[in-house]
């Protein structure tokens, strides 16, 4: 049975010191001059029967309150007190010591030729016994030798790991700079496709608005020359228009009365409403309220997050809305599956079954994965979404300067409804509520399931 380690030990292994390195002789390492217990040099070494050497302080130790003992080094059992002295070990000991000392005879004190063996870490200077206890030294904090060298070793490895992180970033941002140029020209190549693709949806609308209108015609035989005016207003150019047209393309007059002439009719439904959500009587607006409402917990009702969906699901067609949103802080808009599960913690992606975009920490931001920033030029008091659910698109739009914000692509099944958040009353900053807009006359006789 082992014993707890020596004082000795127990003292150099908190001041972080290492056991004694074998001396070469003759070419051997003696190793076995070193006792396996305390890992110093042998003291008065004694000799077990199996033949291992050991300190007689520390094998006496080990044997301690025990009739048999196993041998520290290889386990095998032995007689308490059946060991027996080593005088010759003993002597070969001194003997190395001696040749340790004299392999050291640098590093000792100029002034009182002994060995080196502590450090003052304030001005950085090595003291030897006499100097460690002399009256300038005696009040100042010194440390072993062996610790000094140690922290060096252990700060040094430090400073370096730190110089090999700011090397690597250094190089991150080398890469990064150089790869901007690259970047931009992508960044470019993207907008001009989006912005194509964006005005040849905007034809194929003004296509069905002329035949809508044609037919509207053909029914009423009334006010032909207003309408046809009206429709050769919102007639746009071809593909030829410059890159800058192209960009400002839906601030051409008549590009929103044609969105809004797919306008439906959304009301809120008050089934799916967070209990924290105040909606209005005519159901056209909400707001985060003041405390939780007693409201039953049904399968349709989101009890987390401050959500509420429309009343209307839509399954196929086209279909645009306007919601005011004013000076909020914060909101989220969009459109989302009818079965998205409106229980626990609610992530709004696309894989999740949401379409939306939201404003948060003064960022406006499309919910793709990951987040994509959208442009803003101006503050937008008024949002449109529009669903092409053939297309597999769902569009918003800055109503406020008449400008595309961002498009949704994909392959929808099943029933969409609109979504809507209000987001958080933090401070009652945020208390006003998100309003659906009136149906605009014009789109009146258009409204379809």
């Amino acid at each position: 049975m082992g014993t707890p380690a020596p004082p000795g030990e127990r003292k150099r292994k908190a001041e972080g010191l290492e056991p004694p390195a074998p001396i070469s002789l003759a070419g051997r390492e003696l190793e076995d001059a070193v006792c396996r217990i305390c890992q110093e040099y042998l003291t008065d070494p004694m000799t077990l029967e199996c033949g291992h050497n050991f300190c007689h302080g520390c094998i006496t130790r080990h044997c301690q309150g025990v009739e048999t003992a196993a041998c520290p080094q290889c386990g095998e059992m032995f007689q308490k007190r059946a060991f027996r002295s080593n005088t010759q070990l003993g002597s070969i000991v001194q003997f190395i010591k001696q040749l340790w000392k004299r392999s050291r005879k640098g590093n000792v004190c100029e002034e009182h030729g002994k060995e080196l063996t502590w450090f003052y870490k304030e001005d950085g200077k090595a003291l030897c016994e006499d100097c460690k206890g002399s009256p300038a030294y005696h009040s100042h904090a010194v440390i072993p030798m062996r610790k000094a060298a140690h922290e060096s070793k252990v700060k040094l490895h430090n400073d370096i790991e730190l110089l090999k992180k700011a090397r690597e970033e250094i190089s991150k941002l080398e890469s990064r700079e150089q790869n901007k140029p690259k970047e931009w020209k992508e960044r470019v190549k993207c907008q001009k496709q989006r912005i194509l693709s964006e005005f040849g949806k905007l034809q194929l609308l003004l296509k069905e608005e002329k035949k809508l209108s044609l037919q509207r015609l053909a029914e009423d035989e009334r006010d032909v020359k207003g309408t046809l005016a009206r429709s050769d207003q919102v007639r746009l150019q071809g593909p030829e228009l410059s890159a800058a047209e192209l960009k400002d393309a839906y601030r051409v007059p008549g590009m929103m009365e044609v969105l809004r002439e797919f306008t439906v009719d959304v009301t809120l439904d008050p089934d799916t409403a967070n209990p924290w959500l105040v909606l209005s009587e005519d159901r056209k607006s909400v707001r985060l309220g003041d405390k939780r409402q007693d409201l039953p917990n049904n399968p349709e009702r989101f009890d987390t997050g401050p959500n509420v969906l429309g009343s209307e699901g839509f399954t196929g067609g086209k279909r645009y809305w306007e919601v005011e949103v004013g000076d909020k802080p914060e909101w989220a808009l969009g459109v989302c599956r009818e079965s998205v599960s409106r229980k626990g913690k609610v992530f709004l992606s696309p894989e999740d079954g949401y379409w939306a975009v939201w404003l948060r920490g003064k960022k406006y931001e499309a919910l793709t994965n990951p987040l994509s920033l959208l442009p803003m030029s101006i503050r937008p008091g008024r949002v449109g979404i529009f669903l092409d659910y053939g297309a597999g698109e769902v569009s918003f739009y800055n109503v406020t300067d008449r400008s595309h914000l961002f498009t949704f692509t994909g392959t929808f099944s099943g029933t969409l409804c609109p979504y809507f958040c209000p987001g958080l009353n933090t401070g009652g900053e945020n208390a006003a509520p998100l309003i659906i807009c009136p149906v605009p006359a014009q789109a009146r006789g258009n409204l379809c399931p």
